[in-house]
């Protein structure tokens, strides 16, 4: 295995970093006082992959089941899940969204993106906007490609 090059281990490092700040930013723009961030986690992630068993949560997650049943208790509490049966195994019960969930989600989402996208309106031009556009597309390759043993 190569050495890792300076340039390299910084982008790692200031990437990091930078998406930590960015993260923490988003939390702040919508007011998420009564959800925690694993419960607006959770919630975006039915949102967007729809409905999933408690454990398929929990991996998907990166959590234990029992953090899980925590967070799903305490959406279920104010209304924002639903549990039904597995309509292929009746012992297993799906979470999904109820329509104020989906509602919560999508206003979380949408209030997010229109920030993120008025910050880029605003702060950049047209051809750093593209700049980003470009840098994004080459990130993307880190989601995408699986490492070799």
């Amino acid at each position: 295995m190569d050495p890792l090059s300076a340039d390299a281990a910084r982008a790692a490092r200031d990437l990091r970093v930078l998406l930590g700040r960015l993260v923490r930013r988003l939390r702040e723009v919508y007011d998420t006082s009564a959800l925690t961030p694993s419960q607006l986690s959770v919630l975006s992630r039915l949102g967007t992959a729809g409905a999933a068993s408690a454990s398929d949560l929990a991996t998907a997650e990166g959590v234990r089941p029992q953090s899980v049943a925590t967070i799903l208790t305490a959406l279920e509490a104010q209304g924002l899940i639903d549990r039904n049966p597995d309509p292929h195994d009746g012992r297993r019960l799906l979470i999904s969204l109820t329509p104020a969930g989906r509602e919560r989600a999508e206003g979380v989402r949408q209030v997010r993106e229109e920030w993120l996208a008025r910050a880029f309106q605003d702060r950049f031009t047209a051809a750093e906007r593209a700049t980003v556009l470009d840098a994004l597309t080459l990130l993307d390759r880190l989601t995408l490609e699986r490492p070799t043993p």
